[in-house]
């Protein structure tokens, strides 16, 4: 029952870290060599997430939070 809370948790900061934010950033880079030449070259790339996966993460935890579990 502890797992279920703690991954519930997750899904409800996630999904307001994903609205706050609207995506996040991330480093790639390319290199290439041709014979003594060598290019390299570092972009920044974005992924956006959509606000209906965001809200869709923070229902998905508010409802795991609040659904009552059966006791043995």
């Amino acid at each position: 029952m502890k797992a279920l809370r703690v991954i519930a948790l997750v899904l409800v900061a996630g999904g307001l870290l994903a609205l706050v934010y609207g995506g996040f950033d991330y480093p790639k880079s390319h290199e290439a060599k041709l014979g003594p030449v060598a290019f390299n070259m570092k972009t920044q790339e974005h992924v956006s997430v959509p606000v209906w996966a965001g809200v869709g993460a923070i229902v998905a935890g508010v409802l795991l939070l609040l659904v009552p579990r059966k006791k043995r």
